[in-house]
């Protein structure tokens, strides 16, 4: 089983192309999940694959883009097939190495 984290950075992180520079990252490492705004101007993403790789995206998201500055970052680790974090069903990682923008 692959490690899973929910990460929710904060900051100015919306509008400065932070969801799609995550997703390119993410894709760079070969990992799975999904990135989205939140109505509370922050950017949530569920992330699965090896802990190395999570951790480097960690690493990125504390910096972001170029044009972001962010605040904070949020790290909550997961089991996969046990994200009682509060996430809908539907919010679920697709496994399958693909990462998109919800």
């Amino acid at each position: 089983m692959q490690p899973c984290v929910l990460l929710k950075i904060s900051g100015r992180v919306q509008g400065v192309y932070y969801r799609h520079s995550t997703k390119l990252k993410a894709q760079e490492l070969s990992l799975s999940g999904w990135v989205r705004n939140l109505a509370d101007g922050s950017v949530e993403a569920l992330v699965a694959g090896s802990e190395p790789d999570i951790e480097l995206l960690i690493a990125w998201c504390k910096v972001g883009p170029p044009s972001a500055a962010v605040d904070n970052v949020e790290v909550k680790w997961l089991e996969q097939g046990h994200l009682s974090s509060g996430l809908r069903p539907e919010d679920e990682v697709n496994f399958s190495g693909k990462f998109e923008i919800r």
